[in-house]
């Protein structure tokens, strides 16, 4: 499983005070703590900085990989914003994300062809959110293709079918977890990765919602996620969720990680 780090986002009122203020050492301790929680990318967005977001970009990516050394997952659709982050990037790092959005698509396809970073490809178009399998399905047939058509290996895209609120639809659960099985079995070496957080807006006791539906994403096959690593019963549901859908020889992972006091 391949776990982002989701705190660096400057829509949590702190994330933006840091930011503002140029706080490194508050910046520095989320992204530590997430790394030793298990996240294998630090996601860092800027988004709400709109006159400034590609300076606020790049701050945030050098901070981070200041004492760390883990690569960021670069969380924005702007193309400048991206290419002024990624001239100080460390390693290779995540784009979050591209879609089938004309301008977006346009844009960011020429920054990421023939480059080895992993994609995030969100399934969205112009026509909006899709609502069926079938509309997600449609929409990750043309990003795979296009991607691949401009020399992205496969296993560096991340499909992401988008997690919708089932308190708006009863369907959209199980629309998602089914589009994650079919993408996995359609396209052969490429990843699925989503944000947890949505299925459950609206909703009451939404972390546990959410620790259930990471479980139910992982059977159908989903081997990435945008999550709060702090969260020590998730992270826990995901180990033992990976050894049950066997992805974890001789249960290894889940063994490490009950010695060290991380199963409740």
């Amino acid at each position: 499983m391949i776990i982002v780090g989701e705190l660096i986002n400057a829509s949590r009122k702190k994330i933006g005070e840091a930011i503002s203020g140029r706080d490194a050492e508050y910046i520095g301790k989320i992204a530590r703590e997430q790394m030793e929680a298990g996240a294998h990318y630090i996601d860092v967005n800027a988004g709400i900085f709109v006159d400034d977001e590609p300076g606020c970009l790049r701050w945030l990516v050098e901070t981070v990989q200041k004492e760390h050394d883990i690569p960021c997952s670069i969380d924005s659709p702007s193309p400048a914003a991206i290419e002024t982050a990624l001239s100080v990037h460390k390693g290779t790092p995540m784009i979050n994300s591209i879609s089938l959005e004309k301008d977006r698509y346009d844009q960011l396809l020429p920054i990421l062809a023939g480059t080895n970073m992993k994609i995030v490809a969100l399934c969205m178009s112009d026509d909006g959110m899709p609502q069926t399998v079938e509309d997600r399905l449609s929409i990750a047939d043309k990003l795979v293709n296009g991607l691949l058509q401009h020399n992205v290996a496969i296993e560096n895209i991340f499909i992401d079918p988008l997690v919708q609120p089932i308190s708006t639809n009863k369907d959209f659960g199980m629309g998602f977890l089914d589009a994650v099985e079919e993408i996995m079995k359609r396209f052969e070496g490429i990843h699925t990765m989503c944000g947890l957080s949505n299925i459950s807006f609206g909703l009451p006791a939404r972390k546990f919602l959410n620790r259930v539906f990471a479980v139910m994403a992982i059977a159908n096959g989903l081997d990435g996620l945008i999550i709060n690593p702090l969260d020590r019963q998730l992270m826990g549901n995901l180990i033992a969720a990976e050894a049950l859908a066997g992805r974890d020889d001789y249960c290894m992972n889940y063994l490490k990680a009950f010695r060290a006091g991380g199963l409740e």
